[in-house]
């Protein structure tokens, strides 16, 4: 079968390639432009498309995010599909995963995986902390759907933060796309000049009570000063046994925005790279360093790319106190 597939993907790809082509386009524009005159992130919907192709090829059950995307303005499905289809056809004959989306060794993780291989390890910890927790936090929500699927519990409070505009857009898009948020605590948030954990407890939130916090593809994004200031009023707002879930990223990987290409990309949304660890030699002292300098222990870690000479390019981490 897996010969058969490949026969049949080849001939279908090269059938496919201007329609792909129209695909990406499609994507892009929407992504880049649409996001611009929405005032949102465009990396966000990167993180969207990933999860709606995991979703697609069967790498992780999240149907509120394959909804989500068919109703925002900001990405296209239609060109999703346009730029996939020949290669889920290929993997529905064969039942295996080529080229994209795949899950490599640990250790030979590249840029390509890097939502695919983070996802997987963010749900993995989440999955095994929800239970232990009464409250979950997801700071810088984006388009995340966690609270949506197989992540809802009884008895679990949710609470999704971010800016005012990006949060007034995803809650229109869930309303378009009929999924249920009645017992998500949404909080508007300006990062710049409010705290926001102080935010939070306005909103209902009990510093009193065990809390799992997501801070997933925001860190990269913030000077080391924010960072930490981050942790701290995470640590001190919330009791001994909360858990924060956050990925940090080498300032190897941070250095791939300062070439002018990329970064006129991320100044059309007015984004940018901050903070970064050096992760070249001695990678998992400099996490656990760096953790416990913020008087915080570190728990699960899972570096990407720690196979390659110059060290791994990210680390998703469990943060304890």
């Amino acid at each position: 079968m897996s010969l058969l597939s490949f026969l049949i993907y080849v001939p279908l790809q090269i059938a496919f390639m201007p329609l792909a082509i129209v695909g990406v386009i499609l994507v892009a524009y929407r992504q880049l432009v649409v996001s611009k005159r929405l005032g949102v992130s465009q990396t966000a919907i990167e993180v969207l498309n990933g999860r709606w192709t995991m979703h697609i090829f069967g790498l992780r059950k999240d149907p509120a995010t394959a909804k989500l995307a068919a109703s925002l303005p900001n990405t296209s499905t239609t060109g999703l599909w346009l730029a996939l289809f020949p290669l889920w056809i290929k993997f529905k004959l064969s039942g295996k995963l080529f080229l994209y989306p795949r899950i490599p060794e640990v250790g030979n993780e590249g840029l390509g995986e890097i939502i695919v291989v983070r996802t997987l390890h963010f749900d993995r910890i989440i999955e095994r902390a929800i239970p232990e927790v009464e409250q979950f936090v997801v700071m810088g929500a984006g388009y995340d759907t966690r609270a949506y699927g197989d992540f809802r519990r009884d008895g679990v409070i949710y609470y999704e933060l971010d800016q005012p505009n990006v949060q007034k857009h995803k809650r229109t898009a869930l309303l378009n796309a009929e999924i249920d948020s009645d017992h998500v605590r949404f909080v508007s948030v300006d990062f710049n000049t409010q705290n926001a954990i102080e935010q939070l407890v306005i909103t209902g939130f009990a510093p009193s009570k065990k809390t799992l916090f997501l801070l997933e593809g925001v860190t990269l994004y913030l000077t080391e000063d924010d960072v930490r200031k981050t942790i701290r009023e995470v640590r001190d707002y919330a009791p001994a046994g909360s858990i924060l879930l956050a990925d940090f990223y080498a300032d190897r990987f941070i250095d791939i925005s300062k070439p002018k290409a990329v970064q006129k990309t991320l100044d059309y949304t007015n984004e940018r790279l901050g903070f970064g660890l050096p992760l070249a030699t001695g990678y998992e002292q400099v996490l656990r360093d760096f953790v416990e300098s913020e008087n915080m222990s570190l728990g699960e870690a899972h570096f990407m790319g720690s196979s390659n000479d110059n060290g791994p390019f990210m680390v998703v981490a469990e943060l304890n106190w």
